[in-house]
């Protein structure tokens, strides 16, 4: 099966804007979250108002190129739930699943609320029935209060506490992409992991996956690998040069192949996941 991506450097407005065609299978939805962070080409400290209705828009222009039956995953904040929820309404989708990201990493104290330690992740579709939604199955271990083992694993639930975020500094491992520095390239970068459950959920091999905030590049790392057909937009230009450098030189990190095993008594995941040895390279400061 050929097997392509796009990479494009623009406003995903523009893009969204420009695209006629309802070809889109899944979207991933991971946007700045309105934190005042540093970005070069967005303004983080918008006001909220504003903020929300540009996402609106987003939900909109994908909503509108999306093939019947196909999948929005929406991350933000958990105290935006509202918001998100909202939104989605107003934008036609059809409400599936607020999954819980709960981060495997330790909780910011709070001196007024309980601690956070979960995103969330809004799982909707166009029209009240997913085209695609195949039933993973993972191998947890077995909890020590259960009598019994698993002999098959379990179904994947709408709680996901298996996969550890990229957190900052060098607790984010192998993974994290860094410069020749050590520093950390993309600071928000989502992990492998996370993105090969929500591609293997909800899409089938040949499928057109978009990410309008492709950050790191991680959507199209990993659609690449599961025979999906990607398109990443990314604002800044830097960060486009690095998706195209981690999508031609593989890094062993960005290897799904090490999940397999993982997810191996899914019905059928052969046929969702034709997997196949893919050149990689040793040393990921080749990136630069």
């Amino acid at each position: 099966m050929d097997v392509w991506y796009k990479v494009l450097n623009e406003d995903c407005i523009k893009w969204l804007d420009n695209h006629s065609e309802e070809n889109i299978h899944l979207t991933f939805i991971d946007p700045p979250f309105r934190q005042g962070k540093d970005y070069r080409f967005f303004d983080d400290n918008q006001p909220e108002e504003k903020y929300w209705n540009w996402l609106e828009d987003v939900l909109s222009k994908v909503y509108r190129i999306t093939v019947k039956g196909g999948a929005v995953y929406f991350m933000q904040r958990e105290k935006n739930t509202e918001n998100v929820l909202r939104i989605l309404r107003k934008t036609k989708w059809v409400f599936q699943n607020l999954i819980i990201w709960k981060k495997k990493t330790s909780a910011i104290p709070s001196e007024i609320r309980y601690s956070k330690q979960y995103q969330i992740i809004a799982f909707a579709t166009k029209g009240e029935r997913p085209r695609a939604f195949n039933k993973l199955r993972i191998d947890l271990p077995t909890p020590p209060e259960y009598k019994y083992g698993r002999s098959n694993g379990v179904y994947v639930t709408d709680v996901w506490d298996d996969i550890r975020e990229l957190t900052s500094g060098y607790f984010a491992g192998d993974e994290a992409i860094r410069d020749n520095e050590g520093n950390r390239v993309h600071t928000q970068q989502s992990p492998v992991a996370l993105l090969l459950r929500i591609i293997l959920s909800s899409t089938l091999p040949g499928d057109i996956i978009l990410d309008p905030f492709a950050g790191s590049g991680t959507t199209l790392v990993v659609a690449y690998q599961l025979k999906r057909n990607s398109i990443g937009i990314e604002i800044d230009p830097e960060y486009v040069e690095l998706i195209k450098k981690r999508l031609s030189h593989l890094r062993p990190a960005d290897n799904i192949m090490k999940y397999y095993d993982y997810y191996r008594y899914t019905h059928k995941l052969k046929e969702i996941w034709p997997a196949e040895k893919i050149p990689l390279v040793a040393e990921q400061r080749r990136l630069f």
